[in-house]
């Protein structure tokens, strides 16, 4: 089984919490796709977003937390 394409115009962004409420200069993720994590900046939507396996998006995190 596949996992699902990431579609841009149909996935629902979310900034970081740390983002304190900015429209600019964030990262956005994308949730609901099993397999992989779409990543974005938030100054340009428009723009490809990049791709990363789910387990591999999850230890950035970890780290990033630590």
């Amino acid at each position: 089984m596949r996992a699902r394409r990431p579609e841009p115009s149909t996935a629902r962004w979310r900034k970081s919490s740390y983002s304190n409420g900015g429209q600019n200069n964030c990262v956005e993720v994308a949730d609901g796709f099993a397999a992989v994590v779409p990543v974005r900046d938030s100054k340009t939507p428009e723009a490809p977003a990049l791709v990363f396996p789910a387990g591999a998006w999850a230890a950035f995190v970890r780290s990033a937390k630590s």
